[in-house]
């Protein structure tokens, strides 16, 4: 018997890389691509790399992957998902690395990285602090790149039932983040909101967060029937841009 990790997407329905019986198993690592998958790591200007993070990308079909998106006749919001930053090919949101030995390391989503002048951290590094602070039910942090070069790190939580948002709590939930996850992605921002949208399977909606701060319609961001809670997807509306006082270069 062999204990292997493996790593795939609901978007495809399968998997992008896991074990082989010709593979040996490596500790923190996924041992080879899967079957019928072109599997690489990209770095920003859409080339291959090795030894080094860069994007997961797939550069040829795979035999499973989604055609299109329903009410989407256009097309537009699916090539804008997955084709928009290396057209014509798939790059799933994820960090990855390939070894010298063609296995994949996968570490975190790309898509929702804080990226604070060049240092990044996952959101997963904010809600291991938050989620144990009692005033909090639920959080979600963005990191939205702004226009003229601002960057707006804004963390969105529901309150635990009698809490409030007061500048005493605002204060101890950033210290506890720069103690706790980085000095560097304290938020320059908290926010009380009513409710949090989730995928039907109950992910928090991170990127069509973000990318409605960044000003994208919101029809094109997350399809009615994808969200749990429309209603909680429409109110960062009202955020677009950022707010002025939470904007930094």
């Amino acid at each position: 018997m062999k204990v292997a990790s493996s790593s795939g997407g609901t978007d495809v329905a399968s998997g992008f890389a896991g074990s082989a019986p010709t593979t040996p198993v490596w500790p923190g690592e996924i041992s080879a691509p899967q079957l019928g998958v072109a599997l690489e790591a990209w770095d920003a200007t859409g080339h291959p790399v090795v030894g080094s993070v860069g994007e997961l990308v797939v550069t040829k079909p795979m035999p499973s992957m989604p055609l299109y998106f329903w009410n989407d006749p256009d097309g537009v919001r699916y090539r804008d998902a997955y084709f928009s930053t290396y057209p014509g090919v798939w790059r799933h949101g994820d960090w990855m690395l390939t070894t010298e030995r063609n296995s994949v390391v996968v570490s975190g989503r790309s898509d929702s990285t804080l990226n604070r002048n060049g240092v990044r951290l996952g959101s997963a590094d904010i809600y291991a602090v938050v989620d144990k602070l009692p005033y909090f039910s639920e959080s979600l942090v963005i990191g939205a790149e702004l226009g003229g070069g601002g960057y707006w790190l804004v963390l969105f939580v529901v309150l635990s039932e009698g809490a409030t948002l007061t500048d005493d709590l605002v204060r101890e939930a950033k210290s506890a983040i720069a103690a706790q996850a980085s000095p560097r992605h304290v938020p320059d921002d908290i926010i009380a909101v009513q409710a949090l949208p989730h995928t039907r399977t109950g992910k928090k909606l991170e990127i069509p967060v973000k990318r409605i701060i960044q000003g994208h319609p919101l029809e094109k961001v997350a399809s009615p029937d994808a969200v749990d809670d429309y209603s909680a997807l429409t109110q960062f509306t009202k955020y677009r841009g950022g707010l002025l006082e939470g904007t930094s270069d």
